[in-house]
């Protein structure tokens, strides 16, 4: 028997990713951005605008006949003059040309939006400036009125709730003065970055109207496709350096950063930027895996990112409906699949290189088993008659709703799993799992009455009766308890919690549900093991031998995987996990994985590989 309750498991680990989006007033009168934003939307992803309004305000004050007045810096750049007796005008720009035209375009998308500068909200608090040294004829002065600033604080708690609440967040300069008085203009690439930072958003685009940072200005297919901090300002001139300085500003928090165009929000255009250089070039797949952020349920950029690097590489790629990631060499009736996961679990951290050892969430869990997986096929021609596939499934660490669909889609004669073994061992076998929740009700009363139980009270109660049945069924099965929570409302009282059963093998599924005939079933998958005399774990144990010299360590692990997603309906196919890392740094904050470590997993996998191919 297996159950995959897709909708409930979700339920248990909500997580929809944000996007900060920039978009000037220009690029806000384009219909492909409105677009972009309701494709993210129906994805699931959550939405905050930043909007420029350079163009707009050109207008209102053209429309009222009013100059624009501007300063010219020591520099030779200009800005516009904005003293306290003209910032209700630029107000007044954004909340009768910008705003409405946001309103507009994202309800006929049916979207609902919350759409206000930052100054009346106090979503955003500005400092100002120090006086401005400006250049009028041969001489030079100090203009003390000027209100410009930067971004002081944010109001991290207001907005998420916004999020809650709408499908599109929209917030515009100005934002409010932090010493009281007239409201301060800040520019908007840069408020886009503050913002990002601090919410810990997924992904930062700053939307322009060329393709990207261009090496040559005047050159439109002169994009450069990815620059490490410290490198934009080289090519940077006008407009876009203020761009460029907002892009370095974000690599400081946890988003990946780009700047897209023309007039988009998708980065097939675009530059990305990189917080973390890797030491050497074949370890840059590494790199940009980790940083590009795939929390189980956000995993569309980063297979977006790699479907463009395997086309790039001539290997034929495509996302699937489900969301994985499918790439394929050869053709032939003998079929490989190497399944490794995009997907990780919650928080990040910055992402860096520390000596010669890679940090941050998912080096480990698990995309530098999937980077190997990626890079093996690229390099690897297999023989005639015979299909390499890699699959990066979707929503490993929530639903499984991606390996689901290759078990259902990709047969194939053996299978790699891509999770942390450690380059110098391979996994051979997996406790089976199940996910079940218990639900209590109660009548209401009060606690001092004799006897009196409490629907709390019952569920631990029957969380003890279940987990010893667990032990008599097997004694090796381990017992855990997730998400305990209590409530109710008018007369009856509720609790529950969902349980976590890891079943051994050599016990048998199906004896260990009936243990759960009271519980909801979310989730069953099977124990699974493969042979040690398979042909798979033979070319695995000559790969290892060769690359070690020692006796390769063979690994039955406590886990689960989507090994056992694939064995609830494949029967007889070997299948064993294989990637570098040590998989006890799994979900915590000290995920690491050394350059060496990564390099020997790649020489074991590939030898492998053609190992299994040619035998």
């Amino acid at each position: 028997m297996a159950v995959m309750n897709n909708e409930a498991l979700a339920g248990i680990f909500p997580y929809r990713p944000l996007y900060v989006v920039k978009v000037g007033s220009s690029s806000l009168r384009h219909a492909s951005v409105y677009d972009d934003l309701a494709a993210l939307s129906a994805g699931g992803a959550r939405l905050l605008l930043v909007a420029g309004g350079a163009a707009d305000i050109a207008d209102y004050y053209a429309g009222i006949e009013r100059p624009m007045r501007m300063l010219r810096l020591a520099s030779g750049d200009e800005v516009r003059y904005c003293p306290p007796d003209e910032m209700p005008h630029i107000v007044a720009a954004y909340e009768q040309l910008t705003l409405p035209r946001i309103r507009e375009n994202l309800g006929q998308r049916e979207l609902t939006v919350f759409a206000a500068t930052a100054t009346p909200e106090g979503l955003v608090t500005g400092t100002p400036n120090r006086p401005l040294r400006v250049v009028e004829g041969d001489r030079q002065r100090l203009v003390r009125d000027h209100r410009a600033g930067a971004v002081s604080a944010v109001d991290v708690a207001r907005l998420l709730s916004l999020l809650d609440t709408f499908d599109v967040v929209c917030v515009s300069p100005p934002v409010t003065a932090s010493d009281g008085g007239a409201p301060i203009n800040v520019d908007a690439d840069v408020l886009a970055a503050e913002v990002a930072n601090a919410l810990d958003a997924d992904h930062l685009r700053l939307v322009t109207g060329t393709p990207g940072l261009l090496a040559d200005p005047s050159d439109r297919t002169s994009t450069l496709p990815h620059l490490c901090s410290g490198e934009g300002m080289t090519y940077a001139s006008g407009r876009m350096r203020q761009k460029v300085r907002a892009a370095e500003l974000a690599l400081k928090g946890t988003a990946d950063v780009a700047i897209t165009g023309p007039h988009t929000a998708n980065t097939h255009g675009g530059t990305r930027f990189w917080r973390a250089a890797a030491p050497e070039p074949d370890l840059d797949l590494l790199t940009r895996m980790v940083e590009i952020s795939s929390v189980s349920g956000g995993e569309r950029e980063l297979a977006l990112y790699l479907l463009k690097w395997l086309t790039e590489k001539g290997v034929h790629a495509v996302i699937d409906p489900a969301g994985n990631l499918v790439a394929t060499r050869g053709s032939g009736p003998r079929r490989l699949l190497m399944l490794g996961h995009l997907d990780t679990v919650p928080y990040r951290w910055p992402v860096a290189w520390d000596g010669a050892a890679l940090t941050g969430r998912g080096c480990v869990d698990a995309k530098a088993s999937l980077a190997v997986f990626l890079q093996t096929l690229v390099e690897f021609e297999p023989p005639e008659g015979v299909t390499v596939r890699v699959v990066g499934t979707v929503e490993e660490e929530r639903t499984a709703s991606g390996s689901l669909y290759a078990r259902d889609h990709y047969p194939a004669d053996a299978v790699i799993i891509g999770e942390p073994s450690g380059a110098g061992a391979v996994t051979i076998g997996y406790h089976g799992v199940c996910k079940v929740r218990m639900d209590v009700a109660r009548t209401t009363g009060h606690t001092a009455g004799k006897e009196r139980r409490t629907a709390a009270s019952s569920l631990v109660d029957l969380i003890g009766e279940v987990e010893a049945e667990v032990g008599k069924c097997s004694p090796e099965a381990l017992f855990a308890v997730l998400n305990l929570a209590s409530g109710g409302s008018g007369g009856t009282q509720t609790a529950s919690a969902v349980l976590d059963v890891r079943v051994p093998p050599g016990t048998e599924l199906d004896s260990m549900l009936s243990v759960f005939e009271d519980g909801e079933l979310l989730l069953a998958t099977p124990p699974v093991s493969t042979p040690r005399t398979d042909p798979l774990v033979r070319a695995f144990t000559r790969a290892l031998r060769a690359a070690t010299g020692d006796a390769p360590r063979l690994l039955a692990k406590k886990g689960s995987s989507d090994m056992n997603t694939l064995a609830t309906r494949w029967r007889g196919v070997p299948m064993v996990a294989y990637g570098p890392g040590d998989a006890h740094l799994d979900h915590t904050p000290d995920e690491r994985l050394s350059a060496d470590e990564y390099r020997r997993a790649r020489t074991v996998l590939s030898a492998a590989v053609r190992d299994w191919c040619v035998r």
